[in-house]
C-alpha cells in the first residue's frame, strides 16, 4: 500500500533568484530523509536585508510568519524556518498544530545531548545578538563556550559559492580555537548559509559540526513520526486572528520593494 507524501514547507527568510534559492535546497544533499517526506521551499515577499540588528529581527519575524501562517490549511505536515535566529517560530506556532522548528535552538539543545559545552562559529560578530537570543531565552550561556567570528564579508544569496577557498581555512582555524581555547566539545554553525562548510569542517575536525539547517529538517521528521507537536499551553493560540491583515501587509510591503 502506497502512502501519500507528506509536504514539508521550509521558509527562506529572503526574497531571491530561482538560482539562489537552489543553493538554499541543497542543503537536502547528503542526509537520509524519508521517501514519504517531500519538501518546498519557499521565499518571504519581502523582508529585511540583513539580519544584523534588533530591526531586522522585527521585519524577520513578520515577514516569515505571513509566508507559513497559512501552511496548514494549504496541506503541509510541517514547518521549517530556514534562518538560525528562528525568526517566526514562535508565531508560527501559535496558529499552526503542526509541527514548526527553527535551526536556532534546535542546534544547542542537540548539541548538548552530543557533549558538554559547544561554541558556535559564525561569519560575523554582528551576528552575535542572534545567539544570545536564543542563549537567553533557553538559560544556556553557562553551556556556550564561545561564539568564534572570522569576520568575513556575508552573502544570504550566493551563500559561500565561490568563496570556499578563502572562507573554509579560517573557519577551521577559528573551530581549532574554539575547541583547544575555549573547551568546545561541539562546534555549531551560526547560519544555515554556511551549511557548504560542513562537509569541509567535519572532516577536518574532532569533534561534531552541526549544520543546523539539516537538522531542523530531521526533527520534523521524527515529530512527525512520533505524532509530536508544539504545546498549545506553551503556545495559545490568539484570541483574535488577524492572517489577513498580515497577509496584506506583507503584500504592500512586497509591492512596494518591487517599485524600489
Amino acid at each position: 500500500m502506497t502512502h501519500p507524501k507528506k509536504k514539508i514547507l521550509v521558509v527562506v527568510p529572503f526574497a531571491m533568484s530561482a538560482a539562489n534559492l537552489a543553493l538554499r535546497q541543497a542543503q537536502l544533499q547528503g542526509i537520509d530523509l524519508s521517501p514519504e517526506l517531500v519538501f518546498e521551499f519557499r521565499t518571504v515577499k519581502a523582508g529585511p536585508v540583513n539580519y544584523s540588528s534588533h530591526h531586522d529581527f522585527v521585519l524577520a519575524d513578520t515577514a516569515n510568519f505571513e509566508a507559513g501562517c497559512k501552511a496548514q490549511d494549504e496541506g503541509f505536515a510541517a514547518v521549517c524556518i530556514d534562518t538560525m535566529s528562528d525568526s517566526g517560530v514562535a508565531a508560527l506556532r501559535s496558529v499552526l498544530d503542526i509541527p514548526v522548528f527553527g535551526p536556532g535552538k534546535v542546534s544547542m539543545l542537540t548539541a548538548l545531548m552530543l557533549g558538554d559545552k559547544f561554541s558556535v562559529l559564525t561569519m560575523a560578530n554582528r551576528w552575535k545578538p542572534l545567539y544570545k537570543k536564543a542563549l537567553d531565552e533557553l538559560g544556556l550561556h553557562h553551556k556556550c563556550a564561545s561564539v568564534r567570528s572570522i569576520e568575513m564579508a556575508t552573502d544570504n544569496q550566493a551563500l559561500l559559492s565561490g568563496k570556499e577557498e578563502d572562507v573554509f581555512p579560517l573557519l577551521e582555524k577559528a573551530a581549532y580555537e574554539a575547541i583547544e581555547q575555549d573547551g568546545a566539545e561541539v562546534l555549531i554553525l551560526g547560519s544555515t548559509t554556511m551549511h557548504q562548510a560542513h562537509v569541509w569542517l567535519s572532516k577536518r575536525l574532532p569533534v561534531p559540526v552541526i549544520n543546523p539547517g539539516p537538522l531542523s529538517y530531521k526533527m520534523a521528521e521524527a515529530a512527525l513520526g512520533l505524532g509530536l507537536s508544539q504545546s498549545r499551553q506553551a503556545y495559545p493560540r490568539p484570541m483574535h486572528p488577524r492572517l489577513e491583515m498580515l497577509q496584506d501587509m506583507m503584500m504592500a510591503a512586497q509591492q512596494s520593494v518591487d517599485r524600489h
